[in-house]
């Protein structure tokens, strides 16, 4: 069984152990980190490219991560932290909403704004780093997709799901609006995946804007 997809817990030093924010050096090794398994794979990479690629030496590395499974699961939980730094107030505002028995127009109102801060976050603020990274795991899934999944995609996916039910005024099963909820969130992964497509279709025509129109819309069709 290989280190990537081994049960055993991290290394002592992984992501949940705490730094300073400023920590450049460990920024450093993070981004390098992202971009080569996102480009290679884990098997691929070694720690030693990836030390390179930051301009710091080997055993800086494993100070900070431990090995190159610490490192690699440190990579999925800054991409978890960095989702919440910008997601959080939205999020928790949607969940308070669904407390006792939400209603329909207040549903959708939530749901918009989620959807919008999620385009906005995908479109313009994740880094290519976070985006090759992603697909990668997507691809080829190892123990830093649990942690996304556990972290992000499962609870996104409920989220904008139980919205949609009370959207809906509870018209949708929740297997029907968890369908529902993956075609929208997948709808604006497709505009990252997809931008040498769309770039090259629709020109600047596929501006934020007109993708939040888009969003809104489906949205108010729930109400129909």
């Amino acid at each position: 069984m290989s280190a990537r997809n081994s049960p055993l817990p991290p290394p002592t030093r992984s992501a949940t152990t705490p730094y300073k924010k400023g920590d450049e050096t460990r920024d450093r090794i993070l981004n390098a980190a992202l971009a080569a398994f996102g480009n290679s794979g884990f098997a691929r990479v070694t720690t030693r490219q990836i030390a390179e690629e930051a301009g710091i030496n080997l055993p800086a590395l494993n100070y900070y991560f431990g090995n190159k499974e610490g490192l690699y699961l440190a990579c999925a939980h800054e991409i978890l932290a960095r989702y919440r730094e910008s997601m959080a107030a939205v999020g928790e505002a949607a969940l308070a909403s669904l407390q006792g028995a939400p209603d329909p127009d207040g549903a959708r109102a939530q749901l918009k704004l989620l959807l919008t801060a999620l385009a906005r976050f995908l479109l313009t603020s994740a880094s290519e780093q976070n985006r090759l990274f992603v697909q990668r795991e997507l691809a080829d899934p190892g123990r830093a997709f649990e942690v996304l999944y556990a972290g992000l995609w499962r609870p996104g996916i409920e989220l904008v799901a139980q919205l949609i039910i009370a959207a809906s005024s509870a018209r949708l099963t929740t297997a029907q609006a968890r369908v529902r909820a993956v075609m929208m969130i997948a709808g604006l992964t497709g505009f990252q995946s997809g931008a040498p497509i769309i770039s090259r279709t629709m020109g600047k025509a596929a501006s934020l804007t007109m993708v939040i129109e888009a969003l809104e819309a489906q949205v108010d069709a729930l109400a129909r």
